[in-house]
């Protein structure tokens, strides 16, 4: 049951989280030098953990309670990834750090909306089979 709507969103969740933080840059510190994810092990552990979660996930499409709530603990991931970027682009003291910001702190927002998706779409498939099961 790979076909289904809810493992395209997955992997989609997947490339946002570990294919294109290769790509896209965080952040521009002061000196000029394009700041990735995978300069900061705290990013890569993250992004990464989400990735793999959401392949999980996928190849566990024969229990959909599970899937479910990997996708919503990946959702609380993505979210604490996404505080991360907004404390280190606007510190305490109300001065930034950040000269300039990359499409990259966006990439969580995708990665959250595509495990929405995914969720609402596994949320359907289990009402569905409860329906039928109501049927026999």
């Amino acid at each position: 049951m790979i076909q289904r709507i809810q493992t395209l969103y997955l992997f989609l969740a997947t490339i946002f989280a570990a294919g294109l933080i290769f790509v896209f840059h965080l952040w521009v510190n002061e000196g000029g030098v394009k700041v990735f994810a995978t300069d900061s092990y705290l990013h890569l552990g993250l992004f990464l953990g989400s990735a793999i979660l959401s392949l999980i996930s996928i190849f566990s499409f024969k229990n959909r309670k599970s899937q479910f709530v990997m996708g919503r603990f990946n959702i609380i991931l993505n979210f604490i990834l996404l505080g991360i970027f907004v404390y280190q682009s606007l510190n305490v003291s109300g001065e930034t750090n950040v000269s300039e910001k990359g499409i990259g702190m966006l990439l969580p927002i995708f990665s959250i909306v595509c495990l929405v998706l995914a969720n609402k779409a596994i949320k359907k498939d289990e009402d569905l089979v409860k329906s039928v099961d109501r049927l026999r």
